[in-house]
């Protein structure tokens, strides 16, 4: 008989850890749902990686920052709009009050 990985012991006491209340009827079903994703990172294990190279991140990430002359346009069109909106104050744009 092939050793389990997971019993029903086990499992109460990771639902007691949890918090989780497990109706009895359905634990049998949770402990062999559970063996049989146990049993695939056991089958994971087996395969072959010493030539992958580990991942640092999940993405090459590129910097998110606009280059100074986008800057430039940015701040030419924010001081236009400024200028076009009906009242300014202190560099924000000014509306009527929306609640009194």
């Amino acid at each position: 008989m092939e050793k389990k990985i997971i019993n029903k012991k086990t499992l109460q006491h990771l639902a007691e850890l949890a918090r989780i209340d497990l109706e009895k009827k359905k634990e049998e079903k949770m402990v062999k749902d559970l063996e049989e994703i146990l049993e695939y990172f056991n089958k994971l294990k087996e395969i072959n990686t010493e030539k992958v190279e580990p991942i640092t991140g999940g993405l090459e990430l590129a910097d998110v920052f606009r280059n100074d002359d986008e800057g430039i346009k940015c701040e030419a069109l924010r001081e236009n709009l400024i200028k076009s909106f009906p009242e300014e104050e202190n560099g924000f744009l000014k509306i009527p009050a929306v609640f009194e």
